[in-house]
C-alpha cells in the first residue's frame, strides 16, 4: 500500500463521514454519551463535521505532497489519544497512518466508541490497513511515541517514553483578542469558540484579552443563543457550583444566567467561567501574549486580524497543516 492508497482510503472516509445519515449519527451519538455523558448528539455531529472537512481531497493531497511519501523503514507508533473532546486523537491517527507506519493506538477510556467506529470505517474502505491499525493496552513494542495528556500525566510519559522519539503534549488552552469594535455577528460567531464542545477543548477558549473599560454587554447579548447548554446537567450543575463559589467569595463577575465571567489571569478558567484580562493599548497585548508562550494552543480575534490568530468561529476547525502545540507531527514521522 502506497501513499497514494492510503490517500485515497483517507479521501473515502471523508466522503463517508460527509454522507453520514441522521439516524447513523443519532445511533452512535447515543452509543458515545453512554460511555462520556458530555458527547452529546449536537457535539459529535461537529467532530464528524470537522473531520470531514480535515479529509477534502485537495488540501489533503498538498499536505501529503510536503512530506516524504514513503518511510525509509516504516515504525510502529503508540499514540496515548486524550478523550476530552469527541474523535480528538483522529488527527494524530491520520498523520501516523498517511506517513506509511503502523500505528498502536491507546484509546482514552473516554472515546472509545467513536475512535472505533471510524478506525473501522476505514479499514473497510481500505482493508490493508488492518495490519496497520491496532488498538493495545500497553505500547511496549512501539518505536516511537505520541501522547497527549495533563501537566501531571506529561511527566508520566516523559518517563517511560523519553528513551525513544516522542512527542508529549501538556495543558494548553486558547485565549480570544476582543477590540471593541467587533459587530454582532463577530462576537456572536465567538460562541462557538467558548460553548462548543462545553468548553472542554485545548481549542476552546477560555480567556479574553479585552481593552480597559470594555463594555460587556454586547458580548453578552451576542451570546445569548449558547444559553441552551446548560440544558445538560453536568454543564448546569458547574455554572451553578461556580456561581456560588464567586458569590460566597465576593468575587465581582458578570452573570447571563449561563455564563460567568470574571476578572481573573488564569489561562484556563473552569467550565461555564470565562476569564477576562484587560490592556491598556493593543501594541502592549504582543508581549502579554508572548509572555503566555507554550500555555496557548491558540487565538482567535475578529476575521483572524491579530497575527497568528484564527477567525471567530474557527478555533474547533483546524486545517491539516494546524498542528497541537505547533509541534509538526508529520515531519517528526518522516524523520523516525
Amino acid at each position: 500500500m502506497n501513499q497514494a492508497d492510503r490517500l485515497a482510503a483517507f479521501v473515502a472516509l471523508g466522503q463517508r463521514l460527509h454522507q453520514l445519515s441522521d439516524d447513523e449519527l443519532t445511533t452512535l451519538a447515543a452509543r458515545a454519551r453512554n460511555q462520556n455523558g458530555w458527547f452529546d448528539k449536537p457535539n459529535v455531529a461537529s467532530a464528524f463535521r470537522g473531520i470531514a472537512e480535515l479529509l477534502q481531497e485537495e488540501p489533503l493531497r498538498a499536505w501529503a505532497a510536503r512530506y516524504r511519501p514513503e518511510p525509509e523503514t516504516s515504525r510502529q507508533v503508540g499514540v496515548v489519544m486524550a478523550g476530552n473532546i469527541p474523535l480528538v486523537g483522529f488527527h494524530d491517527a491520520l498523520c501516523v497512518l498517511l506517513s506509511g507506519h503502523t500505528l498502536l493506538a491507546k484509546l482514552s477510556s473516554d472515546d472509545t466508541v467513536l475512535m472505533r467506529w471510524v478506525l473501522d470505517e476505514l479499514t473497510q474502505l481500505e482493508p490493508r490497513f488492518e495490519e496497520r491499525i491496532k488498538l493495545v493496552e500497553r505500547l511496549n513494542a512501539a518505536d516511537a511515541f505520541i501522547a497527549t495528556g495533563s501537566d501531571n500525566t506529561a511527566r508520566y510519559f516523559e518517563f517511560y517514553f523519553g528513551k525513544k522519539p516522542n512527542i508529549i503534549r501538556r495543558n494548553r488552552s486558547s485565549l480570544a483578542v476582543l477590540t471593541g469594535r467587533e459587530t454582532d455577528h463577530d462576537l456572536g460567531m465567538l460562541g462557538e469558540d467558548i460553548f462548543r464542545y462545553y468548553g472542554l477543548g485545548c481549542r476552546n477558549v477560555s480567556s479574553l484579552y479585552v481593552p480597559a473599560g470594555y463594555n460587556f454587554s454586547p458580548l453578552l447579548d451576542a451570546l445569548a443563543p449558547w444559553h441552551h447548554a446548560t440544558d445538560h446537567h453536568k454543564y448546569q450543575n458547574n455554572y451553578d457550583y461556580n456561581k456560588s463559589i464567586l458569590l460566597v467569595n465576593g468575587v465581582p463577575h458578570f452573570d447571563s444566567g449561563f455564563l460567568l465571567l470574571t476578572e481573573n489571569p488564569q489561562l484556563v478558567s473552569p467550565i461555564s467561567v470565562l476569564h477576562y484580562v484587560t490592556y491598556q493599548h493593543e501594541v502592549d497585548l504582543a508581549d502579554k501574549l508572548t509572555d503566555l508562550g507554550e500555555r496557548v494552543q491558540c487565538i482567535v480575534s475578529a476575521g483572524g486580524l491579530y497575527p497568528g490568530s484564527f477567525p471567530f468561529g474557527r478555533a474547533q476547525c483546524p486545517t491539516v497543516t494546524d498542528y497541537a502545540d505547533g509541534v509538526d507531527t508529520m515531519a517528526f514521522l518522516a524523520a523516525l
